[in-house]
């Protein structure tokens, strides 16, 4: 991602297809291991969330876009299921090697940033600080189960240098976003070690529930109450532009509650029917892209129904979650609310590279039960 930011959903592509391989050469149960989650509850209702995104094609007024974004979007989805159903046995053997690979990546993010990006020009490629935010933001959810994994076999000085190392990299970085969801993650993570695990969940249902359910109104709310010293403050984050993107979109979702416009229109939202619904200072934002908010996307695509069936999704993850044992269960939570509230603020709710990285950490969070004292224990 460093080297090139558009290239995890090939790697995690490729590498799903050569763990279905691997796994298919070994005689391993794929059914039981592939289909299995689907038939539980949250796999069900993730299954009826991606059923309404399919849905929603026969009322979008833009199928040719609706359909490309799922063509990229599936075969990411799928290439990361794949490598967090079959990756995490393999996972505990290259643990380390991955850390330092990690740690190398933000050296070179930070030292390319200190020269001006001169490795990025010497390379060819685009000299922008803001190249490296989508690595930066896939390390951010690589970085809390890959420390909790080096920390459950004993290696806890390379499972703080590895975190340190992504701290440092965010930290230079014009990436907003990777610093917030670093310190979310770590907030969460030393709240949930103290509290007891019920408390711990019902404090992230509430935020991932309540950041879903005010997603429509943000941008009206923001603009109430957030005071002009803090747009000064942080002007290098667009605020103002932010605020004013959530309120439109925010709009069109009150234009159109029920069913959205359509999964996948957020990229040309201003030619959707809904858009000439608005008024003409509404309607100018909604050229952005998306809206830089997940939950506000799912809203204004997929409606009332959408969301809720996102609302089931959280919340039967949250529960499974519960039945974890503690490491993995904290872990999980710092891993949810770093993710949370990056997709509250930042990318599009589809985007491949995120939803590709997002597998690759679930991957290694489901990987910790198989990290032991012995790293090299052959169970």
């Amino acid at each position: 991602m460093a080297a090139a930011n558009r290239s995890s959903p090939v790697v995690v592509g490729l590498a799903g297809l050569l763990l279905l391989a691997g796994a298919a050469a070994a005689g391993r149960p794929l059914r039981a291991l592939l289909l299995s989650p689907l038939a539980t509850p949250a796999g069900l209702a993730a299954l009826a969330f991606l059923a309404w995104c399919a849905v929603s094609l026969t009322w979008s007024p833009l199928p040719g876009l609706s359909l490309r974004t799922l063509s990229e979007f599936l075969p990411a989805l799928a290439g990361a299921y794949l490598v967090a159903r079959l990756a995490p046995p393999h996972l505990a053997r290259v643990a380390g090697p991955a850390a330092w690979i990690l740690a190398g990546t933000c050296l070179y993010v930070v030292a390319d940033l200190a020269s001006g990006l001169v490795i990025r020009e010497a390379l060819g490629q685009r000299v922008a600080a803001f190249a490296f935010n989508r690595p930066l933001l896939t390390m951010m959810l690589v970085v809390f189960p890959l420390a909790a994994c080096l920390a459950a076999s004993g290696r806890r000085g390379l499972a703080a240098l590895a975190a340190a190392a992504c701290a440092v990299a965010a930290w230079r970085s014009v990436s907003g976003a990777t610093v917030l969801g670093l310190a979310t993650g770590a907030l969460t993570y030393g709240a949930v070690r103290w509290l007891p695990p019920r408390a711990g969940l019902g404090l992230a249902g509430a935020a991932l529930l309540g950041a879903l359910v005010l997603a429509p109104v943000e941008g009206d709310l923001l603009a109430r109450t957030m005071p002009e010293a803090l747009h000064q403050r942080l002007a290098g984050s667009s605020t103002r532009a932010r605020v004013a993107i959530a309120r439109s979109f925010g709009a069109a979702v009150a234009a159109d509650p029920w069913r959205g416009a359509g999964y996948g229109t957020s990229g040309r939202f201003q030619d959707a029917p809904v858009a000439q619904r608005l008024e003409p200072e509404m309607r100018f934002m909604l050229a952005v892209g998306h809206p830089h908010n997940s939950f506000l996307q799912v809203w204004a695509e997929l409606g009332i129904v959408g969301a809720a069936l996102a609302a089931l999704v959280m919340a039967l993850t949250l529960r499974a979650l519960g039945t974890w044992p503690a490491a993995a269960r904290q872990a999980g939570l710092a891993l949810l609310a770093s993710a949370g509230i990056v997709a509250f603020v930042e990318h599009g709710a589809w985007q491949a590279w995120w939803t590709a990285g997002v597998g690759a950490a679930i991957a290694w969070l489901r990987a910790l039960p198989y990290h032991v004292e012995d790293p090299t224990d052959e169970r």
